[in-house]
């Protein structure tokens, strides 16, 4: 991926462990992205590979202990900062400081999975939509957060929303719910959105109404949105660029259109083969073969090589691959190439 100016946000060479009884755990090991403005960065994987943590850690939420970044960099690019020209080394902060706390509650909004844990059951969802506001902003009194609240809500198509505003979330559905969630992020006017797994719950057809609403907003807004998902389906209808992780690595980036249609790591193969198609002959699914293997316990080579079926010698099993760009703005890390690149 080739920066510009317009970045907002970079990760390089980023590990997360977390230290358990049983092992250390290498949830994130080693990855690299940016945001650009105004762009979607999706990434997608199976449970369990490190995506989630990723977007997390971003703003200091990974619990320690267990976890802790070993290494690597989040970058913050602020224009309106005034100290080291507008950058901020997000993973240097206290996490419980002041400073990361102006990150999370001015920059950088984030959507949860299941937005029925995210919201308190005693409240309702309006005071609770004001409240963020009011701590977004100081100068707005308690009336002011309300019509705020209520133009939020509006705004992510919530019906009525001057009288839902009084509903508590159970009396929401989970796609109302979502898009509740949505307007809470979006409370602090962030430049970048982090959503992570936002549509997971949902049935399809409110699926596709909170993808087009976050492409709506972004749309209007400017935002960089980061988009978590395990549905490679899903990511490829918003993204404009793709990630896909493996057990704590980046294994394939490049834009949407060459990952759907020229994807050339065997992980991201097998992932679209797995997709079922709508139009043409019945086919039988593609299932990869094979389980992810114990976090605890990772292979010593390429982290997707007891799965693979195109390992081109004992080097899979030996070493891990390096990332190589095997054709213009298309990331591989795999050996099949390795002769080809040089």
């Amino acid at each position: 991926m080739s920066k510009n100016s317009d970045v907002v946000l970079e990760v390089n060479n980023l590990k997360i462990h977390f230290f358990t009884d049983e092992g250390t755990v290498k949830a994130v090991n080693g990855i690299d992205f940016y945001l650009e403005k105004g762009k979607t960065l999706g990434i997608i994987g199976e449970s369990g590979c490190g995506k989630s943590v990723s977007a997390h850690s971003i703003l200091r939420l990974i619990p320690s202990p267990p976890g802790k970044i070993v290494n690597g960099e989040i970058i913050y690019h602020d224009s309106s900062l005034n100290k080291d020209n507008g950058v901020v080394h997000i993973e240097q902060l206290n996490k419980k400081g002041k400073e990361i706390r102006n990150i999370r509650t001015n920059k950088i909004g984030i959507v949860f999975q299941e937005p029925m844990s995210s919201f308190c059951p005693h409240y309702t969802i309006g005071h609770q939509v004001a409240e963020a506001i009011l701590i977004h902003n100081d100068e707005l009194n308690k009336e002011q957060a309300h019509e705020k609240t209520v133009e939020l809500l509006k705004q992510v198509g919530i019906p009525k929303a001057a009288d839902r505003i009084n509903d508590y979330p159970h009396q929401f559905s989970g796609g109302m719910r979502q898009r509740a969630m949505i307007a809470m992020a979006l409370s602090c006017d962030p430049e970048i959105l982090i959503a992570d797994e936002p549509t997971t719950s949902l049935d399809v057809t409110v699926e596709a109404q909170i993808l087009e609403l976050l492409e709506d907003i972004q749309a209007e807004r400017g935002m960089a949105i980061m988009l978590i998902s395990h549905n490679l389906a899903v990511v490829s209808e918003v993204a404009d660029w793709v990630a896909v992780m493996y057990l704590g690595k980046v294994m394939e980036k490049a834009p949407v259109g060459k990952i759907i249609n020229n994807p050339l790591h065997p992980y991201t193969k097998g992932l679209i083969s797995s997709i079922p198609k709508l139009e043409g002959e019945l086919e039988e699914l593609q299932p990869i073969k094979g389980i992810v293997p114990n976090p605890i316990d990772m292979p010593l080579g390429c982290p997707f090589a007891p799965r693979c079926e195109r390992k081109v010698s004992d080097l899979c099993d030996k070493e891990v691959p390096a990332e190589i760009e095997i054709k213009p703005q298309h990331y591989a890390r795999c050996f099949i190439y390795s002769e080809e690149v040089e």
